[in-house]
């Protein structure tokens, strides 16, 4: 003998109480973890590829130097040649001790031998700008330079 239920089974509503704290704790979370960009870009730069790339470890103990042509709207005013922008401003090369000293006093006393000064060249920036500001790093004590690049994505033929 079969026992049968009287009607037919219906599935429950789904409970949307705990929508709204999800979302918040979403929310909450981006708005945690999303770092601002700290500086605006005066020139523009298409970084050049390599084949062997390595990665910088910590990227708070980088300071970056951006050499390259102003942007199209400054170019009336600049002129096309490659120029060197250190934090938002453009710079003359004999501007980058300053710039050390600035980025030592900012960073932890421990962690100044850490730091890297890491240069985003254009790729069509003559080498004579680079070679002044690599003495003036050189004099302001500023040893450890990186050239930042992006890795060549090798396409493996399979056959």
């Amino acid at each position: 003998m079969q026992i049968r239920k009287k009607g037919k089974k219906t599935v429950p509503p789904v409970s949307t109480a705990s929508l709204p704290d999800i979302v918040f704790m979403l929310l909450f979370f981006f708005m945690v973890t999303t770092v601002m960009r700290e500086t605006s870009l005066k020139v523009t730069h298409v970084i050049p590829k390599a084949k062997e790339v390595a990665k910088l470890e910590r990227k708070s103990l980088v300071a970056y130097i951006h050499i390259g042509p102003p942007l199209k709207p400054l170019q009336a005013i600049m002129g096309t040649e490659p120029r060197i922008q250190l934090d938002d401003a453009f710079a003359m090369p004999s501007d980058i001790p300053t710039f050390v000293e600035s980025v030592k006093s900012e960073t932890n006393e421990a962690e100044v031998p850490l730091l890297t000064y890491s240069l985003k060249v254009d790729v069509k920036t003559k080498m004579g700008i680079v070679v002044d500001v690599k003495q003036e790093l050189r004099k302001a004590n500023a040893l450890k330079i990186n050239y930042s690049t992006s890795k060549i994505v090798d396409k493996a033929i399979t056959l």
